[in-house]
């Protein structure tokens, strides 16, 4: 459901879910920790350029600090999410002006994975990557991204100190 305007909505965080996702994840609220995980990469699989699942994937084991496991789903969500949008596979390649980010949709989907993966390098102790991810994301969106960059801008300075 929206909350904003109350309609029901198949929508999610990237865009909605094919009928096969969503069959998974309304399995997740009565599943137990043991099926949830065997859920949502079934999930991957079954629709693999559904980009709200990479969105659940990379949340679900970045918060149980299975960082690897979320860097795989956030690598594979940018990938999705790039060729959708029109971007370059290789993350790095995104120049300035590449797409527009300014609307929901897959551009925005990578430029919030991007944000993620930066997150999840963090966590890792993998700074340089972490930077250079959001020197990206600054480079492509601008400076005042209102992402939460500055967030993990802030996380990175304070891992150096």
């Amino acid at each position: 459901m929206n909350l904003f305007t109350g309609e029901s909505s198949d929508e999610y965080f990237g865009g909605e879910l094919t009928p096969a996702a969503r069959r998974m994840l309304d399995q997740l609220a009565t599943a137990t920790p043991a099926e949830f995980e065997s859920l949502l990469w079934t999930a991957q699989v079954s629709s693999p350029d559904c980009l709200p699942v990479y969105y659940l994937l990379y949340k679900y084991h970045a918060s149980r600090r299975q960082f690897d496991l979320a860097e795989k789903a956030a690598r594979s969500g940018l990938l999705h999410a790039a060729q959708q949008a029109g971007l370059p596979a290789d993350w790095q390649a995104a120049e300035a002006g590449c797409a527009d980010f300014s609307h929901t949709g897959p551009a925005r989907f990578w430029l919030f994975t991007l944000k993620a993966l930066a997150f999840i390098l963090l966590r890792q102790g993998r700074t340089e990557e972490a930077s250079a991810a959001l020197n990206k994301i600054r480079q492509v969106h601008g400076g005042a991204s209102g992402l939460g960059d500055d967030v993990i801008a802030a996380l990175l300075e304070g891992s150096r100190n």
